[in-house]
């Protein structure tokens, strides 16, 4: 299953300049999904991390794992419309277990890998994992819920 940009705002609340999925490349509803960021030098983030070194930063990452988990959710959600899911919203609860391994720079593409862990109703235990050339850059369990807004 693919997805562009329009289609993952029919989901996601965030927009420019905090919307950090780009394109779904792979999903199975209840089990995983793949999704990539484009990084780009023109983001506002390099401004200040860092002037002259520019390295996205950490917590942007995980944020993009976590919305991609939040699609992995809302797409899971059986019989559930289109305008049921804009009446809901995805709130981040915890992060655990994150380590950076290698930084992420301009001109990278961050895939992000995120499985389920466990599922119980509105609560979600995800491990994502991001990528920048099959090389792994950053992993967290990240623990999120289904909220109506």
């Amino acid at each position: 299953m693919l997805m562009d940009v329009m289609d993952i705002q029919k989901i996601l609340p965030h927009r420019y300049p905090f919307l950090l999925v780009d394109r779904v490349t792979g999903l199975v509803p209840g089990e995983s999904i793949s999704a990539y960021k484009n990084v780009s030098i023109s983001e506002p983030v390099f401004e200040g991390h860092f002037p002259g070194h520019p390295i996205y930063p950490g917590v942007m990452i995980l944020e993009g794992m976590a919305q991609a988990g939040g699609i992995l959710a809302f797409k899971s959600m059986i019989d559930v419309s289109e305008e049921e899911i804009q009446n809901k919203v995805v709130y981040f609860m915890s992060i655990d277990k994150a380590k950076f391994r290698s930084p992420v720079k301009p001109g990278d593409q961050l895939e992000y890998r995120v499985s389920v862990i466990k599922n119980k109703g509105a609560i979600w235990l995800l491990k994502g994992e991001a990528y920048v050339n099959d090389k792994l850059t950053s992993e967290a369990e990240l623990k999120a819920m289904i909220v109506d807004k």
